[in-house]
């Protein structure tokens, strides 16, 4: 089934060059069906890639999924044009009085800051707080799983010795858990950051159940016991290229990089880096959706508590 997004936003083009069912709100108004409310909360400074990303995943399930963008009232973007948050975003004020199926959470490049001086923080704070009783399912992804780990459970960041930069092998620590339900036995995810969490702080509180790691990673996957919130510290939706963007821009601006680990072939800068994470990306979206909003959320989104 198709992805619902605004007939003009960049990713429709990409998207349907890549075959991925792209329904356009013209089409969508004469289908008697009722899809899936997806919040996307985009907190990256390079927008139009991020919206197009995840688009990219949520297009690629059976289920029919409709897209709305929402950016921070509190923050100036210096990367994404006036117009185009103005076409195709909406601030929160201008959503509060909806409902969610599900809700994504993007990272952000301010994990460097303490959360409270986040520019954005207090408003994010009241964006995941009305969460928990507008949206079945939320998922926070790498910065945004911190705050919402730090916000909602107490539980802080630490600094890492080096960047965790390159593509790790994982494992589901429960078997039968279903995010990971047809998972390979080891699969790959790429993560860029220079923070990370304790696993023996999640491990301490009950309502939280560590479902994935990575030895060199860390923690990967949390959950709630209902799966109302999902935290996942590494980047799935990332492009082929993402991480080589990342390393070309810190070499040009002579910043200290390492390369990153499991990614160029024979760790070769000049070589293209294969994506051996898309399948598992696409899988672990395809679960969410499934068994963690289209199964659980009510069809009346009114009766959402």
């Amino acid at each position: 089934m198709p992805i619902k997004i605004p007939n003009e936003l960049p990713a429709a083009r990409t998207l349907a060059e890549e075959n991925i069912f792209v329904m356009s709100e013209t089409r969508a108004v004469t289908q008697d069906i009722r899809p899936l409310k997806i919040l996307l909360l985009n907190l990256m400074p390079t927008k139009v890639v991020t919206e197009t990303q995840f688009s990219r995943l949520l297009g690629n399930t059976p289920l029919q999924v409709e897209l709305t963008l929402m950016h921070t009232k509190s923050h100036q973007s210096k990367n994404t044009s006036e117009e185009h948050l103005l076409a195709f975003y909406s601030t929160f004020d201008e959503i509060r009085h909806c409902k969610f199926d599900g809700m994504i959470i993007t990272g952000a490049p301010v994990e460097h800051l303490p959360f409270e001086e986040v520019e954005y923080w207090d408003e994010l704070c009241e964006i995941m707080e009305w969460s928990l009783t507008h949206v079945q399912s939320t998922f926070h992804i790498c910065w945004g799983a911190q705050a919402g780990l730090y916000y909602h459970f107490g539980i802080g960041k630490y600094q890492l010795d080096r960047k965790m930069f390159g593509i790790f092998p994982h494992t589901a620590d429960h078997k039968k858990s279903i995010l990971f339900r047809g998972f390979d036995d080891v699969f790959m995810v790429p993560h860029s950051r220079h923070t990370g969490v304790d696993r023996a702080e999640i491990e301490a509180v009950p309502e939280l159940k560590i479902l994935a790691s990575s030895p060199e990673a860390g923690v990967f996957a949390v959950k709630t016991q209902e799966g109302r919130q999902i935290f996942i510290t590494g980047h799935p939706e990332y492009d082929a290229d993402t991480l080589k963007k990342e390393y070309d821009r810190d070499v040009a601006a002579g910043k200290p990089i390492d390369l990153p680990k499991n990614y160029f072939p024979d760790n070769d800068p000049t070589r293209e880096p294969p994506a051996t994470w898309r399948s598992s990306a696409n899988l672990l979206y395809s679960n969410w959706l499934n068994y963690f909003v289209y199964q659980a959320t009510p069809f009346d989104l009114d009766r959402l508590q």
